[in-house]
C-alpha cells in the first residue's frame, strides 16, 4: 500500500497540479487562440501563426493518405474543429492589421499570397485576374468539395448506423458458433461502436468547413468595403490606391485562410469516401489501376485518332499516346509472367517428386481425419467461402469447452476411393463414421415431433441415425413449418463430427496429448504435478488411463486440477485405475451431478433393488484384463430386459439420458454389464450427488 501510494504522489509530482505537459499545451493553445480575437497581434507573429496554420493543414492531409482504415484517425473530427478556430482567428486578426495599418501593412505572407495571383504592380487587370481566381476557389471549395464531402458523411453517418445491429447480430452469431473468441468479439463490438461514433461526429463536422467558407467570403467582402471606407475618409487615400490596395490585402488573406480549409475539407472527403477500400491509399490506387492493360491501349488509340484531327495539339497528342501505350506494355508483360509463374508452380505441384527409393522409417497416423468424395470439395473451397473449415474449427473449440480434450488439427483430404458424395471420419486410420451428402439439398430430421410428411429422398441422419428425408431450398420453409430439422451439408458433417469425438474421445486422448496437459499444467501447478507423478506417483500411462475412463462415460476432463488432486491423495494407496476413476469422479461430484440435474436442481433417477445390486456386485471377477461382471446367463437376460423396458419408457416421457444411482461398490459394475446394450444410461454412485441436489426416484428396478 505504501509503495502504490508513493507511485501515485510521485506521478501526481511529475504531471503537475494541472496534468500532463502535453494536456497544458493543449488548453494553453485552444484558450490562446480565443484570446487572439482581442488582443492585436504584430505581424511577425501573425505570419508564424498563419505558417503554422498551413503546416498542420499540410499535415493533416498526408496523414489522412497514409491512414489505413477512416477509424484509425478517430481524432480528426476535433483536429478538424480546432484548426478551423484557429484559422478564423488569424482571418479576423489579419482584418484587424489590415483595416488599421492600410498602405503600412507589412505581414509578408499576405503579400506574399497577393502578389502570387495579382502581382507586384497595382495594375487593374491584375486585380481583376486576382478576384476572378479567388471567387474561383471559393465557389470550388463550396459547391465542389465541402458539399460533396458533407453529403458523404452524412450518408456515411446512415447507413452506418443502420447496420450496427446487423453487425452485432453477425458477430453474436460467430461466437456462439465458436469461430471467435469473447475477447475477439468484446474488440469487434468495441470497433463498430467506434466507427459508428467516428461517422456521427464527422455528419456535425462537416458543417464546420461549408460554415468557414461562408464566413471567409464574408470576411472578404467586408475587407474590401471597410478597407476603401478607413482608407479614403480616415486616412484620406485617393480611391483608386484604397481600392487597390485592399483589393490585394483582402484577396491575399482570403487565399492564406482558404488554403488551409482546402487541405482539411479534401482530407475529409478522402476519409469518409475511403470506407470501401480499406489500406494503404497508394498501393491500392497502383493494384486497381493495373488490372487490365487493355484500357491503355484504347486510351493510346483514342489519343492518336484525336491527334490527327484539324486544331488539336498533335505533338502532345502523340507523346501522351506514346506513354499510354508504353506503360500499357509494361503491365502487359508483368501479366504475362506472373501468369507464367503460376503456370509453371502448377506443373511443379502436379510433377511426381523423384523417389529416391527410400521410405521413412514410420508413416504417422492422423489422430483425427476427414476424407471426402471430390463431389464434397466445394465444402472447403476457400474460392466458396470453406464454411466446413470454419465449422470443424468451432467443433474443435466447442470439444476443449465441453470435454476437456483439445482435438489434433483435424486433416481434410479428398479421396478417389470414396464416392463423390461421400464422406468418412478415420482415427488413426481407422474408419469410425461415414455419411453421404447431396450437394445445394437440405436434410430434415424426423425429430418424433413432426406434424405431417414431407416428400423427399428418404434417408438417415449419419450422427444419429434418425429417420431423414432430402429436399431441395424450395421445400425448406415446408418442412420447418411441419417441425422438422432442417440443416445444411456443413452442419451435417460438423453434428456427425460432434458425435464422433464424444464417443471416441478415449481413443483419441494419447499419451502425447496427456503429456501436453501436464506440460501445461506443470506451469501453474508445479507441486501438484510433483506430488501426482513424483517417486512414489502415477505414470504418465496411469494417468492417461483415468483420463479415458472419465472421457468415456462423457464426464469433461477440464477440471484437471481437481482430477490430479483426488490421484494425488489416493495414489499411495493404490494404483488400480478403476479405483482412482471412481475417487476421480467423487472429487467431481459438483460437475458431473449439475451436468444431469434440471433447472432446479433436481436429479431425477431410478434405483436398484437391494437383492439385484448384491447380485450385480456378486458377480464381480478379477481377471488379467481388469474387473468383469459375469451375471448368471439367465440373470443377466432379465436384467438387460427390464432395463431396456424401464429406459424406453423414461425417454417416452421426457427423462433421457435415464439415470441409476447406486452404491460406490456397485457403480463400476452397473456400467459394464449395461455397456454393450445401453450405452447412453447413466450410472452415477451416491458419493457422486452434490449436496444441494435433490434426487427424485421415478422407481425401483426389480427382476421379475
Amino acid at each position: 500500500m505504501a509503495d502504490a501510494a508513493y507511485a501515485i504522489n510521485n506521478k501526481a509530482t511529475l504531471e503537475g497540479p494541472l496534468g500532463k505537459p502535453t494536456d497544458i499545451a493543449m488548453a494553453i493553445s485552444v484558450v490562446g487562440a480565443l484570446f487572439v480575437l482581442i488582443i492585436p497581434l504584430p505581424t511577425p507573429l501573425l505570419d508564424a501563426l498563419m505558417a503554422l496554420n498551413l503546416t498542420f493543414s499540410i499535415l493533416v492531409i498526408l496523414t489522412v493518405l497514409y491512414t489505413q482504415k477512416a477509424i484509425d484517425f478517430s481524432l480528426f473530427p476535433t483536429v478538424m474543429l480546432v484548426l478551423t478556430v484557429f484559422g478564423l482567428v488569424l482571418n479576423i486578426s489579419s482584418t484587424r492589421l489590415i483595416l488599421t495599418q492600410g498602405a503600412r501593412f507589412d505581414g509578408h505572407m499576405i503579400r506574399a499570397f497577393s502578389s502570387f495571383v495579382v502581382g507586384s504592380d497595382n495594375a487593374s487587370d491584375g486585380l481583376v485576374v486576382g478576384t476572378v481566381i479567388f471567387v474561383a476557389l471559393i465557389v470550388m471549395q463550396a459547391v465542389v468539395i465541402t458539399k460533396g464531402a458533407t453529403r458523404t458523411s452524412e450518408v456515411a453517418a446512415r447507413f452506418t448506423l443502420d447496420a450496427m445491429p446487423n453487425k452485432y447480430m453477425a458477430i453474436d452469431s460467430e461466437y456462439s458458433s465458436g469461430v471467435i473468441t469473447e475477447e475477439e468479439a468484446r474488440r469487434r463490438k468495441a470497433e463498430v461502436q467506434q466507427e459508428a461514433d467516428f461517422y456521427g461526429s464527422m455528419d456535425g463536422a462537416s458543417k464546420f468547413i461549408s460554415g468557414s467558407v461562408k464566413f471567409g467570403i464574408f470576411m472578404t467582402v467586408l475587407n474590401v468595403l471597410g478597407g476603401i471606407i478607413i482608407g479614403t475618409v480616415m486616412h484620406g487615400e485617393p480611391i483608386g490606391a484604397a481600392v487597390s490596395n485592399y483589393i490585394r490585402f483582402s484577396i491575399g488573406d482570403g487565399l492564406l485562410s482558404q488554403f488551409p480549409a482546402l487541405f482539411i475539407s479534401t482530407a475529409m472527403g478522402i476519409l469518409v469516401t475511403r470506407a470501401a477500400t480499406p489500406g494503404d491509399l497508394g498501393v491500392e490506387v497502383s493494384a486497381q489501376f493495373t488490372r487490365d492493360a487493355r484500357i491503355y491501349w484504347i486510351s493510346a488509340f483514342v489519343l492518336v485518332c484525336m491527334a490527327f484531327l484539324p486544331g488539336f495539339p498533335h505533338a502532345v497528342l502523340f507523346v501522351m499516346a506514346a506513354l499510354l501505350g508504353f506503360y500499357a506494355y509494361t503491365i502487359t508483360m508483368k501479366q504475362r509472367k506472373k501468369a507464367f509463374s503460376e503456370m509453371s508452380a502448377a506443373q511443379a505441384a502436379l510433377k511426381p517428386k523423384e523417389d529416391t527409393g527410400e521410405m521413412p522409417p514410420i508413416v504417422p497416423l492422423e489422430a483425427l481425419s476427414l476424407e471426402i468424395g471430390y463431389g464434397l470439395i466445394p465444402l472447403v473451397d476457400k474460392d466458396k467461402g470453406a464454411e466446413l473449415l470454419d465449422r470443424v474449427q468451432g467443433v474443435r473449440r466447442q470439444s476443449a469447452i465441453d470435454l476437456g480434450l483439445v482435438i489434433p488439427k483435424i486433416r481434410i483430404i479428398d479421396s478417389m476411393m470414396l464416392e463423390p458424395s461421400e464422406y468418412c471420419f478415420k482415427i488413426r486410420g481407422v474408419d469410425v463414421g461415414t455419411g453421404k451428402i447431396r450437394m445445394n439439398y437440405y436434410l430434415c430430421i424426423n425429430s418424433g415431433y413432426v406434424r405431417g410428411e414431407l416428400y423427399g429422398e428418404k434417408t438417415r441422419d449419419p450422427a444419429f441415425g434418425l429417420p431423414a428425408v432430402w429436399i431441395s431450398d424450395e421445400k425448406r420453409d415446408e418442412a420447418e413449418r411441419l417441425g422438422y430439422t432442417v440443416v445444411d451439408p456443413p452442419t451435417i458433417i460438423s453434428t456427425h463430427l460432434t458425435e464422433i469425438i464424444k464417443r471416441n474421445a478415449p481413443e483419441i486422448l494419447g499419451r502425447q496429448e496427456t503429456q501436453a496437459i501436464m506440460e501445461t499444467l506443470k506451469k501453474d501447478y508445479p507441486a501438484l504435478i510433483e506430488e501426482a507423478m513424483g517417486q512414489r506417483g502415477l505414470s504418465l500411462g496411469e494417468i492417461q488411463k483415468v483420463l479415458q475412463n472419465l472421457l468415456k462415460e462423457q464426464v469433461s476432463i477440464r477440471n484437471m486440477v481437481s482430477i490430479l488432486e483426488a490421484l494425488a491423495d489416493f495414489a499411495p494407496l493404490t494404483h488400480d485405475t478403476r479405483f482412482l476413476t471412481e475417487k476421480a469422479r467423487q472429487r467431481l461430484a459438483r460437475q458431473i451431478s449439475h451436468k444431469y440435474a434440471d433447472g432446479n436442481r433436481v436429479l431425477h433417477v431410478l434405483t436398484l433393488d437391494p437383492s439385484l445390486e448384491q447380485k450385480i456386485i456378486d458377480s464381480k471377477v478379477e481377471t488379467s484384463s481388469g474387473v468383469l461382471s459375469a451375471l448368471e446367463p439367465s440373470i443377466y437376460r432379465t436384467w438387460i430386459k427390464t432395463l431396456l423396458r424401464v429406459a424406453s419408457t423414461l425417454v417416452e416421457q421426457g427423462y433421457s439420458p435415464p439415470i441409476i444411482v447406486c452404491s460406490e461398490e456397485a457403480r463400476y459394475l452397473v456400467k459394464l454389464s449395461t455397456e454393450r446394450d445401453l450405452s447412453e444410461l447413466v450410472v452415477l454412485s451416491v458419493p457422486e450427488i452434490a449436496s444441494d441436489i435433490t434426487l427424485e426416484s421415478l422407481g425401483t428396478i426389480k427382476l421379475d
